[in-house]
């Protein structure tokens, strides 16, 4: 498929810039990729198309203060740096900013009353750069980064908490996992009370959010890799809801993408599991069942799945996201969900209606 294929006409207006208040007083569209029937409801309806024996897949990752400020060591010219992916205790997957950025280049930022030095290793493409720190950064973050917004927001976030969602754990992404954001403590209270089950998963969002795709033929396109994790306990309680009759409820393309890569590791397909007893059951009740799918396995690996038309799903039933950048990895991604077609209507649609797009903006549940 090419590029043009994902494209459709979203007026800038429609960007959303601050979040609404509260949390789960965005808009939900919920549409039906059987039917095509598409409603039109608040996120604080979202419980009503779930039912007890659901689970719900969220993705724990927490932004950190990924921008950075510093300065060419040599003629002083400034430098803004972008932490995309840890590499090792001291070096880092960067974008950079500034002119003249090369291979071998002397950087220095201040950190308190002490100077950090730095040195591009590396280049990759474009504003892609490795740098290594002369010591690690994590101790001082908090007090030299700020927490990077996506370029298309422009109105200054008053809480930085806001582009974190309620239950972010685990710090290493440049970039907020939106669907989540929708959340209140409250609401996932609530929807444990009523029988649907929560998991937990991590994917550090890292290149490919910032990134553009530039190939017309998008099968040409390399996604980067980026940090996944799914535990054991939360492997068992994901298969145990499927095999008892629940859906599984990917909060989140991080989530899916998480999801499908645990799938496609599955053990019962050939690799190993970290409780093969565990399999072993998932394995009968699938014999008896005649189950499709393929339960997931515990990972922990960097995955560069990219999912597009033609894509198999192996996991995940429903997936509830917000509304995605023209010809972008995530458009590809719920076009492979739903159908491209329908996925494009429904964007019509939410346009006309004056639905808010992207991180702050509302969300869409699809059935």
């Amino acid at each position: 498929m090419q590029l043009e294929d994902f494209d459709y006409e979203l007026p800038p207006d429609y960007i959303a810039q601050t979040p609404v208040e509260p949390r789960d007083a965005s808009r939900l569209l919920v549409l039906d990729r059987a039917t095509g029937k598409r409603e039109h409801r608040q996120f604080s309806d979202l419980p009503e198309y779930l039912r007890a024996g659901d689970v719900l897949v969220l993705n724990q990752t927490r932004v950190i203060p990924a921008r950075l400020q510093a300065v060419k060591t040599e003629t002083g010219g400034s430098v803004e740096i972008l932490l995309l992916r840890q590499l090792a205790d001291t070096r880092w997957e960067t974008m950079v900013g500034g002119r003249r950025v090369t291979t071998g280049t002397e950087l220095s930022l201040q950190v308190g009353d002490q100077t950090v030095a730095a040195t591009v290793v590396a280049e990759g493409i474009e504003a892609e750069r490795v740098i290594e720190f002369a010591e690690p950064l994590a101790p001082h973050l908090t007090d030299i980064g700020e927490v990077p917004l996506p370029p298309y927001i422009t109105t200054t976030l008053q809480d930085p908490e806001r582009y974190q969602t309620v239950y972010a754990r685990s710090e290493g992404s440049a970039a907020a996992p939106t669907a989540g954001l929708h959340f209140t403590g409250d609401m996932l209270i609530d929807l444990q009370r009523s029988g649907i089950k929560l998991a937990y998963c991590t994917l550090h969002i890292g290149l490919d959010t910032f990134g553009p795709v530039r190939e017309q033929d998008i099968t040409k396109h390399k996604i980067h890799r980026e940090y996944a994790l799914l535990s054991p306990d939360d492997a068992r309680t994901i298969n145990e809801a499927k095999l008892a009759g629940g859906r599984i409820v990917a909060i989140g393309t991080t989530s899916t993408r998480t999801l499908e890569t645990a799938a496609i590791r599955s053990a019962a397909f050939g690799t190993e599991y970290n409780d093969p007893e565990s399999v072993q059951r998932t394995l009968n009740n699938m014999a008896e069942k005649l189950c499709p799918w393929r339960p997931v396995v515990a990972i922990e690996e960097e995955t560069d799945l990219f999912i597009t038309p033609g894509f198999h799903f192996k996991a995940v039933d429903v997936l509830q996201t917000n509304f995605h950048l023209p010809k972008s990895t995530l458009l590809m991604m719920i076009s492979a969900f739903a159908g491209r077609e329908l996925i494009l209507e429904t964007y019509q649609e939410a346009v006309e209606m004056g639905y808010r797009f992207y991180s702050f903006g509302d969300a869409m549940l699809i059935l």
